[in-house]
């Protein structure tokens, strides 16, 4: 009589990101199985980065990208992994124009912005507080500065390589003034997982996250040729330069440098009243530290 072979059932994990090239090209391993977690089948949503801040005060996805604002408020629910976050060194989002605006003019202009809990929101109001923000989705932003349905508007993802593309004028880039203020890069959105699913798990999903943005960078033909279908309307040559500004050596790994940037953000928000009380930022090593 035969030995009846155990059958181990694969577990599936919810995983969401942003619909960029930038996000694409870090998950690309994982997505195409060029890298695996054994015994995990990982479920690949995409939404847009406001969506997913909301999304985790109900726990929709156990794994999530977030911005770091948006993280302050499911702190409790949530931990940061400690790789695929993305910063901005010396430039950020970017509040652009239909014409020339002084960046100390804002107080009291009309600006779309992409949502009321990412951190571009967040460095904006840091930025200047007295400003009047309408929300709108990030891919309608540049049509609506263009058409002049508001005075100006606050640009993420490829929006912040396209602007002048279209004859809009840069008002301040909020990047470069947070690294002018503070020397320090701004943190913008951050890997999450939920923390009922328990550490040790969290440190596996760590690994095989920093795992796939390690192989697309050590294949970054292929890894472009995938986020490609990603890029909206860029280019080659844009989609390469965007990829290489928020996947790179602080996506692989915070260090302490960019922990220092989470902490001081998250202190900065609180200070100003845009958080209801002081968040500490809690990082899962996937290293098992």
């Amino acid at each position: 009589m035969s030995t009846p072979v155990a059958v181990t059932k694969t577990a599936e994990i919810q995983l969401a990101h942003s619909p960029d090239s930038d996000d694409a090209f870090m998950f690309y391993a994982l997505a195409t199985g060029k890298v695996r977690l054994p015994g995990i089948k990982f479920i690949h949503t995409l939404c847009d980065i406001q969506t997913l801040n909301q999304d985790a005060h109900r726990e929709k996805y156990d794994v999530t990208a977030l911005s770091f604002y948006g993280y302050a408020f499911v702190a409790d629910k949530y931990v940061l992994l400690d790789c695929g976050a993305s910063f901005g060194e010396g430039y950020g989002p970017v509040v652009v124009a239909a014409h020339p605006i002084k960046k100390t003019e804002l107080a009291g202009r009309k600006i779309a912005v992409p949502g009321e809990l990412t951190t571009s929101y967040l460095a904006l109001k840091l930025f200047e507080p007295k400003v009047e923000t309408v929300t709108m989705p990030f891919d309608k932003i540049l049509d609506a500065v263009q058409a002049k349905e508001v005075e100006a508007g606050l640009l993420i993802h490829e929006g912040q390589l396209m602007f002048s593309q279209i004859g809009l004028h840069r008002v301040v880039d909020l990047g470069q003034w947070w690294q002018e203020t503070t020397g320090l890069p701004l943190p913008l959105g951050a890997n999450a997982i939920r923390r009922r699913l328990g550490p040790e798990l969290g440190r596996q999903v760590g690994r095989v996250i920093r795992e796939s943005v390690s192989y697309a960078l050590d294949h970054r033909d292929a890894a472009l040729d995938y986020a490609m279908q990603f890029a909206r309307d860029m280019d080659p040559v844009l989609a390469d330069k965007f990829v290489g500004m928020y996947v790179n050596r602080w996506t692989l790994d915070y260090g302490e440098k960019g922990r220092r940037a989470v902490t001081e953000l998250l202190a900065r928000a609180a200070a100003a009243g845009f958080l209801p009380k002081p968040v500490h930022a809690e990082f899962l090593s996937s290293n098992g530290e």
